[in-house]
């Protein structure tokens, strides 16, 4: 099986969030898709393969962490249309059939890639005890952001608190169906993003998520009600860093990046 690494959310190697990606002709048992994922051992390994034309999807697509497969990831996406794009395999808009829906994907005549995904249903909760002590900081505000992506967005209060958060892992896994999304806004509101965040994924074989598209469906909405701009950009300040684009539009969010390929070759086993 071929084999691609790709870099989301960035215009240079090395940076952003690296996924796996794998074109196939069709699915092989879960087992052996967890084992390839589990290789690879990134945040996310994307599976992908085409449907028949006609249908209200162009291809089927899975994605997996070294330990479990989830219901929607951004960054495998964005990697898995990067992929289409660059190899011919694919043009123009594509429509992915996955976990959460049918998702759509377009090219910009910038280089870079929009993700059209649904907007997370926020719902704002009690803080939970004891996440101030996992977390290391107090939160501000909390909010559920529903099923498909399982996450507590908590708010904080400036930039260099989500910067220089060094959170209890083990005791964050006990507040979430996922993981933890800390976001606050941006220290200096001139410079190239509105806000910044960080996210936590314990629960599924993730420390610490480099720049996480599905989060994004969330921090659209909730940062976009607060500033009152549909369009944002988001910095993920995790090592890696990535900007993600966003764009509020009522029930679907707009999600725009960019991606290179760094690896490509043939997995063996």
């Amino acid at each position: 099986m071929r084999i691609r690494i790709v870099d989301a959310f960035t215009d240079r190697p090395f940076a952003g969030n690296p996924a796996g990606v794998l074109l196939l002709d069709s699915f092989p048992d879960d087992a052996r898709l967890q084992q390839v994922a589990a290789e690879v051992n990134l945040s996310e390994t994307a599976f992908a393969h085409p449907l028949p034309a006609g249908g209200e999807a162009d291809w089927a697509l899975r994605w997996f962490t070294p330990v479990t497969e989830v219901d929607m990831c951004g960054h495998a996406t964005l990697a898995t249309a990067h992929v289409l794009h660059t190899t011919g395999a694919a043009g123009g808009r594509v429509r992915f059939a996955a976990r959460c829906g049918v998702l759509t994907t377009q090219p910009r005549p910038d280089g870079s890639i929009t993700m059209d995904f649904p907007t997370a249903p926020l719902t704002e909760v009690d803080v939970p005890e004891g996440l101030d002590a996992a977390l290391g900081a107090k939160p501000l505000s909390a909010h559920d952001t529903g099923p498909h992506i399982g996450d507590l967005l908590i708010e904080l209060a400036d930039e260099a608190t989500v910067r220089g958060l060094a959170p209890d892992l083990r005791a964050l896994m006990r507040h979430s169906d996922r993981g933890i999304v800390a976001t606050a806004p941006a220290a200096d509101p001139s410079c190239a993003y509105d806000y910044v965040s960080r996210c936590f994924f314990p629960l599924v074989g993730i420390d610490e998520d480099p720049v996480t598209g599905s989060a994004h469906t969330a921090l659209a909405p909730f940062w976009s009600r607060r500033l009152g701009r549909p369009a944002l950009t988001g910095l993920q300040a995790s090592s890696r860093t990535g900007l993600v684009h966003t764009e509020l539009r009522a029930e679907r969010t707009l999600i725009t990046g960019r991606a290179v390929t760094v690896i490509d070759g043939d997995l063996l086993a």
